[in-house]
């Protein structure tokens, strides 16, 4: 690569080296310095799985009464330890084989349905022994080629409607996780509202709203590390506003049906830690097994439970690279990242890699568009992102004293990158515009983004069908679209072959 000097003579600047050509650093237009920085910025974002996840998996017990860990009550810390060591070493694999940055984590949602739905009809090894025959069947359709052929069947608009819906709810997230916006618990109330009660209350508030004036001003000044100077710093306040007023953390009172507390922290209370260091227990490591939820379930009612863990991470994943992708200029002209095979290889090993480890499925995680964001484009953001996770299994103390209020600024300010995508959907034509809408609404309406690809494609279909244009319509597309219906039709579906 030559360059024109100032004095008019020609120069070759030097072939990237090391670690600038593994990962191709300088040819995707990044420094070493920057993919570390977005590294940190995603390793924020989501270090609250260490956290949640315990909490999680531990409130359930399993058909005969027991924890994830085996006792009455679950050892949460052993849980977040395995948690942190999975996403690490499959976040650092991603980077690793797929150089693309994308981190990976125990997925929520999947969690949910595997603590309180698959495991209580079952033992915990049985449930976790369906996620890594599901992550197994996936791993089958990637290697096929399957998996693939599907996504680069799905129309180039709608692929962008995904990601703007992710955008919108990532956003919610971060709206719901610093308290902005809040879950009325009466039954006849709206569904959301501002606040608690309609109103906003708590000092930890200050914290999300100062995090996040702080970041979007960075932001428009163009300030390289906005989004990691705005976590750092929404931490730094929370710290020093939590010694000064004892503010607590939030609970749940069941019988009530109402928050307890609900002006305190949201999940992580903000302290200086008492230590460090921890030493981590991984007995968690191996404890499944792989066809004992049918025998003990049932081969209808095991098989069901699968296909749904499946479909969810079978377009989960598709979704979430592709909106990554697009916020990091990296698709090609058929709407695919790069070295797509690889990512989908990995994902397709980390869910299977979760339910050995028993901390749930592992899948590829939307808030990896803040590191993007800041700046990341290649795998060493993963691999650092990764390394994080590793030490995190010593410094959960540490993580600890983030709390959401200050990282949830980070989702907001993606979710506006990732919303300015609209533009480029054909709001005129309504086979493409009400797919596409559907899509976008249904996954921060929903929290799912599977629910909002799975609308979408259905009403694709539809309208297509409408208008006289079967022809138009992919094969796979039918397939996948009679699937969806079994997807969303899952619970009368399952009642019927219980009853038969």
């Amino acid at each position: 690569m030559s360059r024109v000097s100032s004095t008019g003579s020609t120069r070759t600047s030097p072939a990237p080296t090391g670690i600038d050509k593994f990962f191709k650093i300088s040819e995707r237009g990044s420094s070493v310095a920057q993919e570390v920085r977005g590294g940190v910025v995603t390793f924020f974002t989501m270090a609250y799985i260490i956290v949640l996840n315990p909490l999680i998996l531990g409130a359930a017990v399993d058909v005969n009464g027991a924890s994830i860990t085996g006792g009455p009550t679950a050892d949460l810390a052993q849980i977040a330890a395995v948690t942190a060591l999975v996403a690490g070493v499959m976040t650092i694999l991603m980077g690793l084989v797929a150089n693309f940055p994308l981190a990976l984590a125990t997925g929520l949602g999947l969690n949910a349905f595997v603590a309180f739905t698959v495991a209580a009809g079952m033992t915990w090894a049985d449930a976790m022994g369906l996620v890594v025959l599901e992550g197994l069947i996936i791993l089958v359709l990637v290697l096929t080629g399957l998996r693939r052929t599907v996504f680069t069947a799905v129309p180039a608009q709608l692929k962008i409607a995904i990601s703007v819906g992710i955008g919108l709810f990532i956003a919610l997230i971060g709206f719901f996780d610093a308290g902005l916006v809040g879950r009325p618990f009466p039954a006849n109330a709206p569904p959301l509202e501002l606040g608690t009660g309609g109103v906003l209350t708590g000092w930890p508030l200050v914290v999300f709203v100062v995090g996040l004036l702080l970041m979007i001003t960075l932001f428009a000044r163009r300030v390289k590390g906005a989004i990691l100077i705005g976590i750092v710093a929404a931490t730094i306040l929370a710290i020093i506003m939590e010694a000064i007023g004892d503010f607590g953390t939030q609970g749940y009172d069941f019988k009530a049906n109402s928050l307890t507390n609900p002006t305190g922290w949201n999940l992580t209370e903000p302290q200086l830690p008492e230590t460090v260091l921890a030493t981590p227990d991984f007995s968690l490591l191996g404890n499944f097994s792989l066809f004992g939820g049918f025998e003990h379930a049932g081969v209808i009612t095991a098989a069901l439970f699968v296909f749904s863990l499946l479909l969810a991470d079978f377009f989960d994943t598709m979704g979430t690279m592709t909106a990554i992708g697009a916020e990091a200029g990296m698709l090609d002209k058929k709407g695919m990242p790069p070295n797509t095979q690889r990512i989908l290889i990995v994902d397709s090993v980390a869910a299977a890699a979760g339910g050995a480890a028993s901390v749930s499925s592992n899948t590829s995680y939307i808030e990896s568009a803040s590191g993007v964001g800041d700046g990341a484009r290649t795998g060493l953001a993963s691999v650092t992102t990764g390394v994080l996770f590793l030490l995190a299994t010593f410094l959960a103390p540490l993580v600890a004293a983030i709390p959401q209020e200050a990282a949830a600024p980070a989702l907001v300010l993606v979710g506006f990158l990732m919303m300015t995508q609209v533009k480029s959907i054909d709001w005129d034509n309504a086979e493409i515009a009400i797919p596409a809408f559907l899509t976008i609404v249904l996954m921060p309406f929903t929290y799912s983004i599977t629910a909002g690809i799975g609308a979408g494609f259905i009403a694709y279909i539809v309208l297509k069908l409408a208008r006289g244009k079967a022809g138009e319509i992919h094969p796979l597309l039918w397939v996948v679209g009679a699937l969806f219906i079994v997807y969303f039709a899952i619970d009368p579906i399952s009642d019927w072959l219980g009853a038969s």
